[in-house]
């Protein structure tokens, strides 16, 4: 099984990027992993949302032609570990693509890319930081990963 992360952006807190590399180590034991770090829109004003969407989209899109993506979203499915252990299970025995999860920047994902979402998940109907996101992403799916290959995890 193929798993591609992709984010706009480096992970900037040094806490933070050391439980995504942590989580990512683990998953390798498991899957293929790449976690890709697009070029993050900078020097535009806030107030330029939908501008800075669409050049972190760029980015993001050369990497998404040959993947089952999957676009974290707040108004996405939310879905129980279990739940996705069974999902990535059957896309493992159903695709040969890679799954793609992609995660917005500060202001989420340009409506181009998430147009193009095989699926859309929410981790929670809360908020949290992109940054955060990036580590709950990891360690869910390494969750379901542990779960699908019948290996023990804490719960």
């Amino acid at each position: 099984m193929r798993l591609r992360f992709l984010w706009p952006g480096k992970t900037r807190n040094r806490e933070l990027k050391s439980l995504q590399d942590f989580y990512a180590e683990r998953i390798r034991a498991l899957a293929d992993v790449e976690i890709i770090e697009t070029r993050e829109a900078r020097g535009l004003p806030e107030n330029q949302a939908g501008k800075i969407k669409d050049l972190e989209a760029v980015g993001l899109e050369k990497h998404l032609e040959d993947a089952y993506i999957i676009c974290l979203l707040d108004r996405g499915t939310e879905m129980t570990s279990q739940e996705l252990a069974r999902f990535i299970g059957t896309v493992e025995r159903n695709s040969a693509k890679p799954l793609a999860f992609v995660v917005g920047g500060f202001l989420g994902l340009a409506d181009r890319v998430v147009g193009r979402a095989d699926l859309r998940v929410s981790l929670s109907r809360m908020t949290f930081s992109h940054e955060l996101s990036r580590i709950m992403l990891l360690e869910q799916i390494y969750r379901a990963l542990t779960i699908h290959r019948g290996r023990h995890y804490a719960k």
